[in-house]
């Protein structure tokens, strides 16, 4: 799920809504998700088959989940045992909500950034390494292509990093740096999903 518009910051609580964890140790439970204008919720279809790809690597994995929105993929990996998240999310209402979601499920092995993605990625001056990296970024705005250029650039992957990319279907032909290897693929309606591990 993604913010894909910074301008709006009202909630309109009689429309928010929730995501659902589907496996692992939080399996069933609800998650509050703010009504922030463009927020795109990651269906629990996609999900499924996204942790059925990832099912025996979240495990003690260190995530980052760019354009975090919901926070539902990081949460899922959460449930599924990583070491880790950090969330990336620079709409504040969204950002908030991902933080008082931490704390209802007593996590003190996650953390939420409010900032900008990509200017995020822009320095890794800490020289900090992740093996799992989700990228679901807003749609038609090209931020797909620049986030990968961007972990490579900076280092910010890990050897062998799982990146799991989701984009608009018409962006099917992202261009991924050279030494990301290709491992699935699947169209999902008007996304079309891909898993790529380093080299």
């Amino acid at each position: 799920m993604r913010n894909k518009s910074p301008q709006k910051q009202v909630s309109n609580k009689a429309s928010d809504g929730v995501i659902r964890i589907i496996s692992g140790q939080f399996r069933g439970r609800k998650l509050p998700v703010k009504d922030v204008q463009g927020l795109r919720p990651t269906t629990d279809r996609i999900k499924e088959t996204v942790f059925n790809w990832l099912m025996q690597d979240t495990r003690d994995a260190k995530v980052l989940d760019c354009f975090a929105g919901s926070g539902g993929l990081g949460f899922e990996a959460l449930s599924r045992f990583a070491l880790s998240t950090r969330f990336l999310e620079m709409d504040k209402l969204a950002a908030n909500q991902l933080k008082t979601n931490i704390d209802t499920l007593k996590l003190t092995n996650a953390e939420v950034v409010c900032t900008d993605s990509l200017l995020y990625l822009s320095n890794n001056t800490q020289q900090q390494q992740f093996n799992l990296v989700f990228i679901d970024p807003p749609f038609r705005q090209g931020l797909a292509q620049q986030c990968c250029d961007l972990l490579t650039e900076n280092d910010w992957l890990s050897k062998n990093a799982l990146i799991y990319v989701e984009v608009e279907s018409e962006m099917s032909a992202l261009q991924t740096p050279s030494n990301w290897l290709l491992l699935k693929e699947k169209a999902a309606g008007q996304v079309f999903c891909r898993l790529y591990e380093v080299q």
